[in-house]
Formats: C-alpha cells, structure tokens, sequence
C-alpha cells in the first residue's frame, strides 16, 4: 500500500453536487447522432452472428434524458457521467453491460432503476448523485462498487446473497455514523473516508477484508475490530480522535495479520511513545504512519511485553 493510497482525500469541488463541466443551465435528450459519436470498439456481438460498437462515451454532454440508448442492446461499456440524469430506466435494455459509469448526475434512489436486470454487470461507479440509501440496489456480479460523495447515512442491504461477488467498495465522503450492515465476507476492499462514522460495528462478517480506510472520521476507539477479520493487513485511521492508549487494545484481536496501520493526526500521536504503544499491542506491524517500524523499536516493544506478562504473573 503506497502513501499515495493513504493520503486520498477530496475536495469540496470532488464531493460537490453540482458539477461545472457539464455546462450551462442548458439540458439536451440524447440523439442518434451523439450516440454515433460516441460510439467506438467493434466486437463480435454475443451470438457470434454478427459485429457491434460495443463503448459508448456520452460523458459531459448536458444529457437529461437517454430514451435513444435502449436500442444498443450489445452496449458492455458506457461512460454518463457529468450529466443531468436523474432516470437511469433506459438502461434496463442492455443487458450485456459490464462496465457502467454515471458519476456527477443527480440519480437520488435506486428503486425504479434498472441494475437488477444487468446481471452481468461487474464495475459501477455512481460517485456524487444524490444518494440517500441503498434500498433497490441489485449486482450479481458485481465486483467493484463506488458511491463516494453522495449523502448515504445509513448501509442496508448489502447482503452477501445479493452482493456475491463484490470486493472492492467505495463509501467515501457519505454520512455514514457506522460501519453496521456490511455483510459481505468476501469483501477485501473497503473505503469509508470522510464519513461520520463514530462506531465500529458489523465487521465480524468481513472474513476476507485486507484493506480497511477509515481515515477522516470520529472514531475515539478501536472497538468493534473482530477477531473473524482474519486477512486484515492495512487499516486507516488518520484524522480520528483517538486520545489515549487504551483505544488500541482492541488491535490484537487483528494483530497477526495486521502489517500497515496509520495513526497519525490523532491526538494520541501528540505522546512521544505511542508508536511503543502500538507495537505492545500489534508486534507484528511492518508500518506505523509513513515510517516502517525498526529493528530496535520492535526490540523495546518485545521487552516491554514480557514486562507486562511478567507483572501479571502471580508469585508463588
């Protein structure tokens, strides 16, 4: 995991919900000659019987209606994003879809839409609409699903019988004050950044999870980390209000696998020892913050466990 992966955050002009580039206060409905435009790599249809565009780019073109898209039923790639569409219906027709991009529109639910029927739909990204919930959203196949910058509160309905195949989920910058109803064992991905989030709850089902971002939240434990957790390697939680060493403790229920955490801007790192603190807890940690951990810090950190077994035993 890179610096870079660590330090992501947004801006105001990535979270907004007005987005300029789509230009004016003019809106269009979508024609045949956008669509010819916008249309590129030739493939073999499905059948094998013939040949069809199989991308089409309609990004940034002041869109408020698709009704003319319904008809590229062999469409497996589609970029709308940075448009003004609210209805998504039009979609239902294109079943082959496997790559779908509707970020910076002004999509508000997902009842009435039509993802339950694209069954074989494996990348979404529905980055800063105008999200409340998850109520209606279906992906069989889903194995990548991005809904950073809406406005979701609360996670409900992300069952494993519902969500298979999903691996890698973006929640960033949402309103979210827990991480309850996140059922998804096979999960390995999972970005919660510049949430709400006060309480960890719900993780004991993320079996498989081996990235946890938390970073920009207001969390002031480590409680709710789960022991099931069992391939946890990096775990996020810069920026939080962690005050004191006791809100660690709950890092040795993960800390065989854990390798990376980072703890910085936190109040607790103000300490001058709180990387000490952390070792006692995780030894097996390979990086705190931007730091890896040395040789003679996980020296200090083993004397300073068998200290503590030491005083916990009792003489005879």
């Amino acid at each position: 995991m890179s610096d870079l992966d660590e330090d992501v955050v947004f801006s105001d002009d990535d979270l907004g919900q007005e987005e300029t580039s789509v230009g004016g206060n003019e809106v269009c409905h979508l024609t045949q000659e956008t669509i010819s435009q916008g249309l590129s790599l030739l493939c073999r249809t499905g059948n094998g019987l013939g040949h069809a565009f199989i991308r089409l780019d309609l990004k940034g073109k002041r869109l408020s209606n698709i009704a003319a898209i319904s008809n590229y039923v062999h469409l497996r790639f589609l970029d709308i994003s940075n448009n003004q569409l609210s209805d998504l219906s039009p979609l239902a027709s294109l079943t082959q879809l496997l790559w779908l991009k509707v970020d910076h529109n002004t999509v508000d639910c997902f009842k009435e839409q039509p993802f339950a029927k694209l069954i074989y739909l494996q990348w979404l990204s529905m980055a800063v609409n105008r999200l409340t919930d998850l109520d209606g959203l279906a992906g069989p196949a889903l194995e990548n699903l991005n809904l950073t910058g809406n406005s979701i509160k609360k996670v409900i309905g992300l069952q494993d019988s519902c969500f298979a195949n999903l691996v890698i989920l973006e929640l960033r910058g949402n309103h979210l004050e827990s991480t309850e109803g996140i059922n998804l064992p096979k999960l390995r991905l999972l970005y919660l950044a510049q949430n709400n989030i006060k309480r960890l709850e719900g993780l004991q089902k993320l079996e498989r999870l081996t990235t946890l971002h938390l970073r920009d939240n207001q969390l002031n434990s480590l409680d709710g980390l789960n022991p099931n957790m069992k391939c946890l390697q990096y775990l996020n939680v810069r920026g939080n209000a962690i005050m004191d060493e006791n809100a660690l403790q709950w890092l040795e229920l993960v800390s065989k696998t854990l390798r990376v955490l980072v703890l910085s801007e936190n109040p607790l790192v103000e300490t001058t020892d709180y990387r000490l603190s952390v070792l006692i807890v995780a030894p097996q940690l390979e990086r705190i913050d931007k730091d890896p951990v040395t040789p003679e810090e996980r020296t200090d950190a083993w004397e300073r466990i068998r200290e503590l077994k030491q005083d916990e035993t009792p003489e005879p």
